[in-house]
């Protein structure tokens, strides 16, 4: 009888880990598919996302021609206008001298008209205008006489240029400033003795000999007031050492 229970008791146990077992096989063939089917969708995302680059490679590709078109038709009439001007001036008859300035010109306003292209507008300055710091550059200071002039643009060197309304290159500039005025020449004054004794009269030599001072004499060793000494000073040196460079 024993037995029979035992051996009944291990076909239940045997059954029951088969039943387990089973079960865990069930799961790790779904653990499996579940796997399968996300390595197929990591593949499918690598597919879309190289292609989604590759697209968008091609697009930024065709956007930069885009951009780069308008400066290739530039340089394509930059080129022809420097090799007629080249043929121009090699030519048995050239042109004047004074004729290279209408092709420099029609050259910088092709630079310009194809940088308006790209949306870049050339600004111009022109002399009188008052000096601005977000606009100019300025490249020399210049003195001048007249003091409305002091603070405004005298000279242009460059134009500038902007893009949305934002300066991208300051024009250069020259820029105005007031040159010092100069003291006023004193006159040429009496010799400090003969003023002295012109203004004191007779009485001075009494005075004079009451204090115990001798009366300023008159004549050719006589010495000049100190303002005029100092004026002749500054004559002789020159506007330079007057701080107008």
């Amino acid at each position: 009888m024993s037995s029979a229970g035992d051996e009944s008791v291990s076909q239940d146990e045997i059954a029951d880990a088969l039943a387990g077992l089973s079960e865990r096989l069930e799961r790790l063939e779904r653990l499996e598919r579940e796997l399968v089917r996300g390595h197929e969708r990591a593949v499918h995302r690598e597919s879309v996302i190289d292609r989604l680059h590759e697209e968008n490679q091609r697009l930024r590709r065709g956007e930069l021609q885009a951009t780069l078109e308008p400066l290739r038709t530039a340089l394509y009439r930059l080129h022809d206008l420097a090799r007629n001007g080249a043929g121009r001036w090699s030519a048995p008859d050239p042109p004047r001298p004074a004729d290279a300035a209408a092709l420099l010109t029609a050259v910088a306003d092709e630079v310009a008209d194809a940088l308006a292209r790209t949306g870049v507008e050339r600004f111009t300055v022109e002399p009188g205008e008052p000096y601005d710091a977000a606009r100019h550059r300025p490249v020399a200071v210049e003195p001048v006489t007249d003091p409305a002039l002091a603070g405004t643009v005298v000279a242009v060197r460059t134009d500038g240029f902007e893009h949305d309304g934002r300066v991208v290159r300051k024009a250069e500039v020259s820029v105005g400033k007031a040159l010092p005025e100069e003291p006023p020449e004193q006159p040429p004054g009496e010799p400090v003795g003969q003023a002295a004794n012109g203004a004191a009269g007779p009485e001075s030599g009494v005075e004079s000999a009451k204090s115990g001072t001798a009366p300023s004499t008159t004549g050719s060793g006589t010495t000049e007031p100190l303002r005029e000494a100092e004026a002749e000073r500054d004559d002789e040196r020159g506007p330079s050492e007057h701080g107008l460079r």
